[in-house]
């Protein structure tokens, strides 16, 4: 694609259209944006074949004087279709923040809502930046989970549930309003047409033959597996992750969101790092990238393990995605202030992961301090088991809390100070 202009698809009442998009650029010392389109117009077009129609014959709309436009007329077809992480579904919104707002939901939320800004930016829509500015839970989508967290958290949530509910459609009817499926050259269309029947004739028999070669194969063994398929049946996919035996997690402390490895050898964890500290990063993506490097996690007591390669493997040739599972997921942010608080605060599968995390943490760099604090003859211990492991007929721990609250913040800086960001 032509550097900094992006074809994007968004979802809008009228259906999926896709159009061109310009981040923030700097010329003549002056910062710009734009979309594909005239004046006050949004062009938008069905599918990518109208669109290289009408980019290689049109010649008046914003985009013409953008410093990287010449290069645009020349791509084909499918250089033009919209890739997933362009593709902005406006209209799937309410059902997205019916949810509980888990980190794929507020990422995939967070690039809708930029979008939407960058059009409001673009096209003087005062009334769609007045609902977004009213709603504190808009601008802070892109932090991740952790603003969204306790009951704080829960709050703003449910103020942006809320306003989605009773103000999106009118973001949605103020942007479906401005778009134009503008005309284009009949016989340009005809051709890019063909060229995006072509693409797709062609990725469909790629999946075609790959289809065909794994019937083939299966056909040759049939006989000799029938058995081990039988007992197969019923078992769900493992993923890459799970044949590797090694997790990805996410950890989310008070000030951001961190992302690591650990996996178990003989009930015993091993965390990405080495001599007590373990390595994290900001994003999946920066994770995956050091993976590719490889030789710079060489040292990493994770480098024994036998699957290890298979991991720098698959990170190098690009392939590796990073997905945490919700139980890899661990929330430290808030307990302090639950535990304070009193046993009917505390979330018992947070405190649970939280207490799993510290413990692995301090086992694998051979530290007894978590193990003798959550002791259940320590009131931080007495207090954490009572919760997990409730028993109508043992007494019940009785406030003030702080001395419990002191002893389980003591526990998580201990482990912060295990933490290497890179």
């Amino acid at each position: 694609m032509a550097q900094d202009i992006i074809p994007i698809e968004l979802g809008l009442p009228q259906g999926d259209l896709v159009t061109l998009w310009a981040p923030r650029w700097r010329e003549d010392g002056e910062e710009w944006e734009a979309f594909l389109g005239d004046e006050d117009d949004l062009y938008a077009f069905p599918d990518a074949a109208h669109l290289a129609a009408f980019v290689r014959t049109a010649e008046q709309h914003d985009l013409i004087d953008h410093p990287a436009w010449d290069a645009v007329p020349e791509l084909n077809v499918p250089e033009l279709i919209p890739d997933d992480d362009h593709s902005y579904d406006l209209v799937g919104v309410p059902e997205m923040v019916a949810e509980e707002p888990d980190s794929w939901t507020l990422s995939e939320l967070a690039e809708i809502v930029g979008i939407v800004r960058s059009l409001a930016d673009v096209c003087e829509l005062d009334e769609v930046h007045e609902i977004l500015d009213g709603c504190e839970g808009f601008s802070l989508l892109d932090q991740g989970q952790l603003p969204f967290t306790g009951r704080e958290g829960a709050r703003l949530w449910n103020d942006l549930s809320e306003t989605v509910s009773e103000k999106w459609d009118l973001i949605l009817d103020t942007i479906d309003d401005l778009v134009t499926v503008p005309a284009v050259d009949a016989a340009t269309l005809e051709q890019t047409a063909e060229e995006l029947a072509a693409f797709h004739e062609e990725s469909a028999e790629s999946e075609a033959g790959v289809d065909t070669e794994d019937d083939d194969l299966d056909t040759v063994d049939s006989e000799s597996d029938a058995d081990a398929a039988d007992d197969d049946e019923d078992e769900e996919p493992v993923g890459f992750w799970g044949e590797v035996g090694i997790d990805p997690i996410k950890i989310v402390l008070s000030e951001r969101e961190y992302f690591t490895l650990r996996c178990y050898l003989d009930d015993e964890p091993i965390f990405l790092g080495s001599d007590g500290r373990i390595e994290v990063f900001g994003s999946e993506k920066a994770l995956a990238r050091k993976l590719a490097d490889g030789a710079e996690l060489a040292d990493t007591d994770l480098a024994e393990v036998s699957t290890w390669d298979d991991v720098l493997t698959k990170a190098t040739a690009g392939e590796l995605e990073i997905e945490v599972d919700p139980d890899n997921t661990y929330v430290l942010t808030g307990l302090d202030a639950d535990i304070a608080e009193g046993l009917d605060a505390i979330d018992p599968t947070q405190l649970e992961l939280a207490v799993e995390l510290l413990t692995d943490a301090a086992d694998w760099a051979d530290d007894d301090s978590v193990t003798t604090a959550l002791a259940s003859s320590e009131s931080l211990g007495w207090l954490v088991s009572f919760v997990l492991r409730p028993d109508p007929t043992r007494l019940a721990p009785s406030p003030p809390f702080d001395a419990e609250q002191k002893a389980w913040r003591g526990l998580v800086e201990s482990f912060e100070d295990r933490l290497r960001l890179n």
